[in-house]
């Protein structure tokens, strides 16, 4: 059977040959059983499945093994009433986002997360813009640079590379978000309550930003 050149696979044998894998916390095992079995594309199929517990496994599965083609079936996903549906494939482009670039890039990037984690943020920018410079079109390596020069109060550097991440990635929530970090701190609210909305029209779920947008009409009201 073919829907638009993809063959698609059963949900019921799909889940029923990942399961247990998960139940055994194998991933080595379920990294090898989905790359061999099935294609990304197949996977992403399924998460048009009316069965919650048929996109959860789905998800998960793309967090695993998913690329670029996978993020605007799972970023839809990222508004399903089921709150589990919506976790996993919020897990699951941040997983691809992270591994979207070269991979001389995606060590770049990981070698500036560690770096960041010890607040290590010179250290952190160094990798970043390198993971840059290896890859141009790298989403995630702005997007971190961006987080980095938050954390050493560079608001507008902060900023540009938000724009930066949202232009060859509209539909990231945290580059959004993160825009509207960088308003409210520098004074900007109107234009931070936007950028948080924007945030919250793609992914309904992010964070404590829709308390941010609470607060922040409040005392644009006032």
């Amino acid at each position: 059977m073919q829907v638009m050149g993809v063959h698609t696979i059963d949900p019921g044998e799909f889940v029923a040959s990942v399961q247990p894998l998960l139940e055994a916390q194998d991933p080595a095992a379920l990294l090898h059983l989905l790359k061999t079995r099935w294609k990304p594309d197949q996977i992403t199929a399924l998460l048009g499945s009316p069965d919650c517990d048929v996109r959860k496994v789905a998800a998960l599965a793309l967090a695993l093994v998913g690329g670029k083609c996978c993020i605007e079936p799972l970023a839809a996903q990222l508004k399903h009433p089921d709150p589990m549906v919506n976790q996993m494939a919020e897990h699951a482009l941040w997983s691809i986002w992270f591994r979207s670039g070269t991979i001389d890039a995606n060590h770049e990037l990981c070698r500036g997360t560690r770096a960041m984690n010890h607040r290590d943020y010179d250290l952190a920018l160094y990798h970043f813009s390198y993971a840059i410079e290896l890859d141009p079109t790298f989403a995630e390596a702005y997007n971190q640079r961006a987080i980095a020069k938050y954390f050493q109060e560079r608001y507008c550097e902060s900023l540009e590379d938000c724009v930066r991440t949202v232009e060859r990635m509209p539909c990231h929530f945290g580059a959004w978000s993160g825009m509207g970090h960088c308003h409210a701190q520098e004074g900007r609210f109107q234009e931070a309550l936007e950028c948080y909305c924007k945030a919250l029209s793609i992914n309904p779920h992010f964070g404590g930003i829709r308390q941010a947008v609470g607060e922040l009409k409040k005392r644009l009201a006032e």
